[in-house]
């Protein structure tokens, strides 16, 4: 089980990126929304899609729920 959080700012592309703890982009985003505790990256986009219907996973550590 992972914390996960949505990045408030979209990236150029228009995607709001989801990222778990631990993940070194994350420790690079200044705005973000808490997202809560997830099994893997999937139903957390679905969360993300709720407040942002652009989300998209990380490919770095949520790559199962990256569309890119």
């Amino acid at each position: 089980m992972y914390h996960y959080y949505v990045n408030d700012n979209a990236q150029s592309n228009g995607d709001h990126e989801v990222h778990r703890d631990g993940c070194y982009y994350l420790s690079q985003i200044y705005s973000k929304t808490y997202l809560g505790i997830f099994l893997n990256a999937i139903p957390a986009v679905v969360k993300a899609k709720q407040k942002y219907r652009q989300s998209n996973g990380c490919a770095y550590c949520s790559p199962e729920a990256n569309t890119d």
